[in-house]
């Protein structure tokens, strides 16, 4: 532990500069995947869907350097990476299709939630006595399974069902390679490069693709050299009540996903989160998600693909997510440059994703270990219910369907659902008291792990 965390703080800025690009593909396939799906169902053009890539992008960078500067006022202070909130895809397709409203109705009401949120970060960081250890951990076991399909989708060649492409023999060989060599860089590199497996995995992944031609080269060819910001660039918002809500009720659902990964991130780098450290952290994505409604892009949340990153890369300081909020910005004026991320086969993205987001996963499953009482028949049915909700919602995304759309939009996320159950299962067993009743107590004389690790946050 000495040596790793005195490796971090001598780090050689090009070494730093790897970890952050690493940081940046972890989470570009779902910062460019959003924009491609709204703005295809806009009907947007050739010309509006590259401005709304690139101001995605750029916009991701500046929500992260919002998030990790961790200021008297807003911020978390956390490595963590801000990307577009999948759950607000349906709702924002639905207002911007929706007659009388169209595309400025979607960032009037991205701006009012944005204001929601930022208003309300006092109110919703008391939440933080509703996750005791038995609800953080099952909420952190529940992102992670819930990611793995996604990964492993990926990495079979994308879109399971529709990509005739998908489960080839060749993806599977890309997919499987970029795994394998993440596990033995793991294993047997040290340092430096056991830190940038991930990165190198995708280098190497993506090279051996280009050599049997399942790289296409034409968005780098056809990409412009720069690209001007233009705030309003789709016009003046407009504001609808019923689209208002919509978007609030999208921020909550992001609010509460955060939560976990805060909570997440706080155990990995040994920082205990308190109420008012949620609190600046929640108006930090208020601020970034009013940030997506002035510049026509989108709402923000933390991305948990990052978490895995950062206990993978056994790297936690704050400086490297400097760097890839910074890259994130230059990427967004330089369309050149994004096009270059977007050569990496899905198949070799996906390879690297299932490492990940298993790292995710596992670290629920130590959270439950070492700080929940498994002794208690109750603590095990809050788990077993809380993440077979999460798995099943997801892999079963036609379950609420039949539901009114408002009410969809909080439990057609598996992670959202997941939680919720753990919150209330934990209130219904263990009442208010939860904290103390599920935890497992220290030996006596035994420090608590935030007493005997000091932070490696800088």
């Amino acid at each position: 532990m000495a040596r790793e965390r005195i490796f971090q703080k001598n780090r050689h800025p090009m070494q730093t500069f790897s970890l952050g690009i690493q940081h940046v593909l972890a989470m570009y396939a779902g910062a460019v995947i959003v924009p491609l799906i709204v703005g295809g169902a806009l009907g947007l053009s050739q010309e509006q869907l590259t401005y709304l890539i690139a101001i995605d992008l750029l916009a991701c960078g500046v929500a992260s350097l919002l998030q990790v500067w961790g200021n008297k006022y807003f911020g978390i202070g956390l490595p963590v990476m801000l990307g577009c909130a999948f759950q607000s895809i349906s709702p924002m397709i639905a207002i911007g299709t929706e007659k009388g409203m169209g595309v400025s109705a979607i960032y009037g009401a991205i701006l009012a939630s944005g204001l929601f949120v930022f208003l309300f970060a006092g109110v919703f960081s008391k939440l933080i006595r509703f996750f005791p250890p038995v609800v953080t951990g099952s909420v952190v076991t529940i992102i992670g399974v819930t990611l793995i399909p996604t990964a492993l989708g990926d990495l079979g060649g994308g879109n399971p069902g529709k990509n005739p492409d998908f489960g080839s023999p060749l993806n599977l060989a890309l997919g499987f390679g970029v795994l394998l060599l993440v596990i033995l860089l793991n294993r047997f590199a040290k340092g430096f490069v056991r830190s940038i497996s991930v990165l190198l995995g995708l280098i190497i992944g993506t090279v051996v693709a280009a050599l049997v031609g399942k790289v296409d080269f034409t968005p780098v060819l056809k990409a412009s050299w720069f690209h001007a910001v233009q705030p309003l660039y789709f016009g003046v918002p407009t504001f609808h009540v019923s689209a208002i809500l919509t978007m609030i009720l999208v921020a909550i659902v992001s609010v509460a996903e955060s939560t976990g990964v805060f909570l997440a991130l706080g155990k990995i780098v040994d920082k205990e989160v308190t109420s008012k450290d949620l609190a600046k952290g929640y108006r930090a994505e208020g601020l970034a998600i009013m940030l997506g409604g002035l510049f026509n892009s989108f709402p923000y949340t933390t991305y948990s693909q990052n978490v895995g990153l950062v206990q993978m890369s056994r790297v936690k300081t704050r400086d490297v997510i400097v760097v890839a909020g910074s890259l994130l910005v230059l990427i967004g004026f330089v369309p050149k440059i994004a096009a270059l991320t977007q050569i990496i086969p899905t198949s070799v993205l996906g390879g690297a994703m299932v490492s990940l987001f298993g790292l995710v996963l596992s670290s629920g499953i130590r959270m439950l270990g070492d700080q929940v009482n498994l002794n208690r028949y109750e603590n095990l049915l809050i788990i077993a219910c809380s993440v077979g909700m999460g798995l099943g919602v997801t892999t079963v995304p036609t379950l609420f369907d039949q539901l009114p759309s408002w009410l969809r939009i909080l439990v057609d996320n598996g992670i959202v659902a997941g939680s919720v159950t753990a919150i209330i299962m934990n209130l219904l067993f263990n009442g208010m008291r939860g904290a103390s009743n599920a935890s497992s107590p220290a030996s006596p004389g035994e420090p608590s792990g935030a007493e005997s690790q000091e932070s490696s946050i800088a």
